[in-house]
């Protein structure tokens, strides 16, 4: 929630504001106010009006109507989710290019000879309040971080990926007193997910910010607001707050419709009794049947049935990757891989940008050979394969079109249904089926994307960074879709959240050469890290305790124990079984449906997870005491 304090200190209010795009009102009376300071967190449909927004917010854009105020003076540090660079220019020059005032107010503080005191002091005051004085290191810093590449490149010979860092890099750099940012985590890998998220809660900027990525939205927002049915419905707290909060709104919005629809069944049998000679009352009432109905009931959450057509069943082997590795020139990206896939399991892929995920997952689909190694694919094996770019879409196409490929019906399983219903599932309408791909948002397209690949069938369906720009709802039924899919799945994703909820396993590329293959979902993998690099820092003294007894022959050395030696015997398998039953838990809540139809029950669950991460801890500790004390031993 805002700070109190900040209430009444807007620096941004959007009154009464009106945007439609043909027949289709984005925005309707929608009104809202950005607070110094507090983190605004974007959710709704696609298609909503969200990205339309933040570019009138931006001042990019003007609305059919309204008005939009700035706190005056106000800088804002917008990254659009179509960014536009200076293709012809470095990365440094683009990235400067977003503190150009503040670069020029630098360059005439430190070249003007002809500066009056008032002038010195103003551009003085501006430099200091915008940090001016750190501005290459805050470079440095943004482009190690961002992992943003070389400042002497070209941007027109950069990926769309490195663009994009590029764009976020340019967009913090002035340290804006509004960050306005869409999609910011899209291309970037999870330790600058990480270090944004650290960036963002520790900067004093407000943020207004579009996301897909719901544990980002859980860390940094101190505010959700739902853009749905042309308004803006606020939530204090974070993600997780908003689910409890929209459920009781959407409980309420039903009783209030449910009242509606009871007066309008008592009234409708009087009005068509056509009454003669009604007086003013009674056309003070029929007046008042008129202006209920005219009321548009509450926007519904469309259900979207994302279901992957059933695949043909698998053999025994899938794919089997032995000691697989892969060399540019004679320098190794990787080395060492064993995986074996398994009929029913989904697979994620997680490490930094240039690490060598892309390269492994073409491997796997037998686009490429290994270095070293051996790659072993199943007779019964079909991939499905879904780029995380839309080459493949034609944008001139309809969605029907281009979904369709002239037919009337689409395959699944052993039935066949119609290509308007198929589409229906993916949330598209009738009346939106004929709209040209070319016209869609980002998530949109997406949405066609994968119902065009996903008709295809297959038994190893393959996704490459497949929660790009896909609304919050969508991703929920894409999960549940992944959670139900008989065949196998391998995944490649920055989407915490998203890896959480479908992965059996995850493989770890840490940027270094070294991929591990970890059984459990990404956050189990990150807490097993995390506590064997406590175990790592905390067993350091134990080393110096044994130099120190070593030196001093007179010492008597500790020994464990006969019921000590068992109990560390056992330790690991301990730990295991405290680590699953925490995993379990968190399993549970993470799943944003679990958490709403238990709500009562959620506190309780939260308390028992930190008791049960509390106890593995201790476990830890006690098993770094035990080991500690048999190295003294062994070595004495």
């Amino acid at each position: 929630m805002a700070n109190p304090s900040i209430q009444n200190d807007a620096v941004l209010s959007a009154s009464e504001l009106q945007l439609s795009f043909g027949n289709q009102a984005v925005l309707d009376s929608a009104t809202l106010a950005i607070y110094a300071g507090e983190k605004v967190g974007l959710v709704g449909r696609n298609g909503s009006g969200k990205s339309s927004f933040l570019r009138i917010a931006a001042g990019e854009e003007a609305p059919d109507a309204g008005t939009v105020s700035r706190k005056q003076g106000l800088v804002i540090g917008y990254l659009p989710q179509e960014f536009q660079l200076d293709d012809e220019a470095t990365v440094d020059a683009n990235i400067r290019n977003g503190a150009a005032d503040l670069i020029a107010m630098i360059e005439r503080y430190e070249t003007g000879h002809d500066l009056s005191h008032a002038e010195t002091d103003r551009l003085l005051a501006g430099i200091e309040h915008a940090d001016g004085w750190n501005l290459e290191s805050r470079i440095e810093t943004l482009m190690r971080e961002l992992a943003a590449p070389s400042g002497d490149r070209l941007v027109g010979e950069l990926s769309g990926g490195e663009k994009r860092r590029v764009g976020l890099c340019r967009a913090l750099l002035a340290q804006p007193d509004l960050l306005i940012l869409d999609e910011p985590t899209n291309h970037l890998d999870a330790g600058a997910i990480a270090w944004l998220e650290g960036y963002l809660a520790d900067s004093n900027s407000a943020c207004l910010f579009v996301t897909h990525d719901r544990y980002f939205l859980d860390r940094i927002a101190t505010r959700i607001v739902e853009l749905a049915d042309g308004r803006f419905f606020s939530h204090d707290g974070n993600y997780s707050d908003f689910l409890i909060a929209k459920d009781e709104r959407q409980e309420r919005d039903q009783a209030v419709e449910h009242k509606r629809q009871r007066f309008l069944s008592r009234e409708i049998e009087w009005v068509r009794a056509g009454v003669k000679a009604r007086g003013t009352k009674q056309r003070s009432r029929i007046d008042n049947f008129y202006a209920v109905k005219a009321q548009k009931a509450p926007e519904k959450d469309l259900d979207m049935e994302l279901v992957i057509p059933p695949p043909p069943k698998l053999a025994n082997v899938v794919v089997d990757l032995k000691e697989v590795g892969f060399f540019y020139d004679r320098d190794p990206l990787f080395l060492g891989v064993d995986l074996e896939f398994k009929a029913g399991e989904c697979v994620g892929i997680v490490g930094p940008n240039g690490a060598g995920k892309t390269t492994l997952l073409r491997i796997i689909l037998g686009t490429l050979e290994p270095t070293t190694g051996t790659r072993k694919m199943g007779k019964r094996t079909e991939f499905n394969y879904v780029d995380q770019t839309r080459l493949e879409l034609n944008e001139d196409n309809s969605v029907l079109e281009e979904v369709s490929q002239g037919l009337d019906s689409v395959k699944f399983g052993e039935e066949s249904i119609s290509v308007r219903s198929y589409l229906a599932r993916f949330l598209f309408t009738n009346e939106r089926i004929n709209d040209r791909v070319g016209s869609l948002s980002g998530g949109e397209k997406n949405r066609v994307l994968l119902a065009k690949i996903l008709r295809r069938g297959g038994n190893f369906l393959v996704l490459d960074e497949p929660t790009n720009d896909l609304d919050l709802q969508t991703l929920r039924v894409l999960e549940e879709a992944l959670i139900n899919f008989g065949g196998t799945a391998l995944v490649v994703s920055h989407d915490r959240w998203f890896l959480d909820r479908v992965c059996d396993r995850v493989v770890v590329f840490d940027g270094n050469g070294d991929v591990s293959v970890n059984e459990g979902n990404y956050s189990y993998y990150l807490e097993k890290r995390r506590a064997m690099a406590a175990a790592a820092t905390a067993a350091k003294p134990k080393v110096v305790k044994k130099a120190r007894a070593e030196a001093a022959p007179d010492a008597k050395p500790l020994k464990l124990k006969w019921k000590e030696e068992r109990e560390l015997e056992v330790m690991e398998e301990t730990i295991a079984a405290a680590e699953a039953e925490i995993a379990a838990v968190e399993a549970k809540l993470n799943d944003p449906a679990f958490f709403i139809e238990n709500s009562e029950a959620a506190p309780g669950m939260i308390k028992d997870l930190e008791a049960k991460k509390a106890a593995v801890a201790a476990l830890y500790t006690r098993w770094e005491q035990l080991e500690a004390i048999r190295l003294a031993a062994v070595g004495s």
